[in-house]
């Protein structure tokens, strides 16, 4: 890859490590603790990530830009193919792969089909087990998914941890994966955490509370974006931004009684762009109808997954 960034230090090494797995096997939880701040949503329904996130983490003369990938699953509409089309472009052109699995459960036939995209790609490859705390059978299940890579011939390391709670085992396997990188110049300057805009970072942060407080399929057929991102004299950012439905009547149900469901999601998403920009926010939100975007490739280009 030609590098982004004219101003990189001499003698550095930097690549591209795509993260894989099925839905909700902490994957974006990991980027986050990878980075030690907060670029991509977490919830904990799956396929929250929905194209892939770049997480950038430099370290004097190493940077590792992370691309968090959806999870792989059988897609049932446009929005779906897409989504796995997400994961096979991040692993066309990699320099590592982390592939992480759940380990409270045997591998699934998710599983097997994220096993069989990696198993025989030429390049370092780590299988890290996830949700170590909560594992009954730890070791038993990292020996079942380590299997699923039999006749594998590139380098290969396992590791188990928690991602929100190991901060030592996270730190640690950064610094394995900071190791194998190549000799490259910086691709982004040092300090940079992700290649999202703004308005991009915001609409996640929306999509992700959406997530959290709306009930059985509803959060899948929901999609924001920012429409309008200013900041007054005195400090206050003001973001004006949509909630996307497929159908009148979701939104109704995505606005609540008298508003109030509305007002809770964006009550939680402002204290959290609050706590993450540092700044006071005024979040405005308007819930809007795109009858069957998922399946809409123009409505889909238009809400950002292209």
């Amino acid at each position: 890859m030609t590098s982004l960034n004219p101003d990189s230090p001499s003698d550095t090494r930097a690549g591209f490590v795509a993260i894989v797995g099925k839905p909700n096997v902490g994957k974006s939880t990991l980027l986050n603790a990878f980075l030690n701040t907060k670029v991509a949503p977490t919830s904990h329904r799956p396929q929250t990530t929905r194209r892939g996130v770049r997480g950038i983490f430099s370290d004097g003369t190493h940077q590792v830009v992370f691309v968090d990938t959806p999870g792989v699953h059988k897609p049932k509409d446009a929005l779906g193919k897409y989504m796995n089309n997400e994961v096979s472009t991040a692993l066309s052109d990699i320099d590592a792969m982390i592939w992480v699995v759940d380990l409270r459960h045997p591998p699934t036939d998710e599983d097997r089909l994220v096993a069989r995209q990696i198993r025989d790609l030429p390049k370092p490859l780590f299988l890290v087990g996830n949700k170590q705390d909560a594992a009954k059978y730890p070791e038993e299940a990292i020996g079942l998914y380590e299997a699923l890579l039999e006749g594998r011939e590139a380098d290969t390391t396992v590791t188990s941890l928690s991602a929100q709670k190991n901060d030592a085992k996270v730190t640690a396997l950064r610094a394995q994966i900071l190791d194998v990188l190549p000799e490259n110049p910086f691709f982004f300057p040092q300090g940079s955490a992700s290649d999202q805009s703004r308005e991009q970072w915001a609409a996640e942060i929306v999509r992700e509370q959406a997530m959290m407080k709306l009930r059985d399929e509803l959060p899948y057929a929901v999609a924001t974006r920012v429409n309008r991102w200013t900041e007054r004299d005195d400090g206050l950012q003001r973001i004006e931004a949509e909630i996307v439905v497929e159908k009148a009547a979701h939104k109704g149900m995505v606005i609540g009684a008298g508003g109030k469901q509305l007002r809770e999601i964006g009550t939680a998403a402002r204290k959290q762009l609050e706590t993450l920009l540092n700044a006071k926010v005024f979040l405005g939100l308007e819930v809007v109808v795109i009858p069957g975007w998922r399946e809409d490739p123009e409505a889909l280009r238009e809400l950002g997954y292209e």
